[in-house]
């Protein structure tokens, strides 16, 4: 005999996806592999699993342990899950995952803000312009500018641009950038603009003293972005 399930009973074993995540997870730097492991994990939260291994995901997806592994590492650095420390009944400290950080990034913060200025991005454009992925140290860097220094994110990518065009792609070299523009006071990308406009052509003119002899364009191709 066929057993009956009831609507109900289906209705109760669901996971509710925040439509916020759908519409924003791009917009936030997550791809579709990160939004799956998110997913997998609010699942066996709901089901009362509150640590599942990486192995435990990956059995619910097509990417293998180690991937799983390295998408919780990556959420976690990038602010998007957290671990917590718990006592159980026994009064034993356990740990657990949290995906507050991520719900307070699709609750809390300006939509607009989000998809010009997030965070997430951030971390793609260095990985872009690095041409591989960032290490543990190079990401914990990117944070302490964003945690810590609490630079706006334009203004790191605007650092990145010019060590770019300076052909001096490296932390050091950005980081020093970071540190010369918050000595001066500076805090936008406009601002941050025109203290590299008047500093290219300042060494243009002390290099090429001769106006016609000088080529400075390719100190403009950020500086001149609307």
């Amino acid at each position: 005999m066929t057993r009956f399930i009831s609507f109900q009973d289906i209705l109760l074993n669901q996971v509710q996806v925040p439509v916020q995540l759908l519409d924003k997870y791009k917009a936030l730097g997550l791809n579709e592999q990160e939004v799956m492991v998110i997913l997998q994990l609010l699942r066996f939260l709901q089901e009362k699993n509150d640590f599942p291994t990486p192995n435990d995901l990956a059995s619910q997806l097509t990417i293998s342990e180690k991937e799983c592994a390295n998408i919780l590492r990556s959420l976690i650095q990038r602010n998007f899950l957290s671990i917590e420390q718990l006592k159980n009944e026994a009064n034993q400290i356990t740990e657990a995952y949290s995906l507050n950080p991520l719900w307070k990034k699709l609750f809390t913060e300006d939509t607009e803000e989000i998809q010009t200025e997030n965070d997430g991005t951030i971390f793609i454009l260095f990985e872009q312009e690095f041409g591989r992925p960032l290490s543990p140290f190079e990401i914990e860097m990117i944070n302490t500018w964003l945690d810590e220094d609490k630079l706006v994110p334009s203004l790191i990518k605007a650092a990145l641009r010019e060590s770019v065009l300076m052909g001096k792609l490296n932390f050091k070299y950005i980081d020093r950038i970071l540190r010369e523009w918050q000595k001066k006071g500076i805090q936008t990308v406009e601002q941050a603009r025109d203290a590299s406009k008047a500093f290219h052509e300042h060494q243009a003119v002390k290099k090429e003293p001769a106006p016609k002899k000088r080529d400075t364009s390719i100190y403009y191709n950020w500086l001149e972005e609307e």
